[in-house]
């Protein structure tokens, strides 16, 4: 039997530096995981690289492949895009696909692939006019966004505690989505 792939996405939030804890938690829970990350979240990361990948056992990803090259990760089963950012949350809402990381957001929610973001924003980023909306179009579009009670809440600025994301809150909510697909539910 095949294992659930799930494609993790990172974005340059603090909790990033701790994206290998994620990526164990999913492998112990029977998930294949490929990484991806943003751009600023590759170079944050970018002396781990070669642990991630030996890690997942896949590239790390954080650009589009060339045309016409072929396909390094597997078909995924579900999408995680944690930690999101106040950016990828509004180019994901807004369609704006610059990076590998919103692009295939951007398809996932296309093909009703089970889509689960967790923001991690300060209180300060979480009050812009367009971030409500953004979750709210999420949302509409069937992303499960874990933004509030019983997800990520912000902190005031500089009082956040990368060490203590829910990682598990996503993990869950992932394994949720595929097992309500499969029974023919909605993910």
């Amino acid at each position: 039997m095949r294992k659930r792939v799930m494609y993790l996405f990172g974005c340059a939030a603090p909790p990033v530096v701790y994206v290998d804890r994620a990526v164990r938690d999913a492998q112990a829970r029977g998930w294949d995981v490929c990484l991806g990350l943003t751009p600023t979240a590759r170079e944050w990361l970018a002396d781990r690289l070669e642990e991630l990948e030996e890690l997942t056992g896949h590239p790390v990803r954080s650009s589009y492949r060339a045309y016409g090259r072929p396909e390094t990760w597997p078909r995924t089963d579900a999408v995680v895009v944690a930690p999101a950012t106040l950016h990828t949350v509004n180019a994901c809402a807004l369609g704006i696909t610059s990076t590998f990381v919103v692009g295939f957001t951007a398809e996932a929610m296309g093909k009703r692939i089970p889509l689960v973001m967790m923001p991690c924003l300060n209180s300060t980023y979480a009050r812009h006019p367009q971030f409500d909306r953004s979750v709210e179009t999420l949302r509409g579009a069937g992303v499960r966004m874990l933004y509030g009670p019983g997800g990520f809440e912000p902190n005031p600025p500089g009082q956040g505690r990368p060490e203590e994301y829910p990682w598990h809150l996503a993990l869950e909510a992932a394994g949720e989505a595929v097992e309500a697909r499969e029974r023919g539910g909605a993910g």
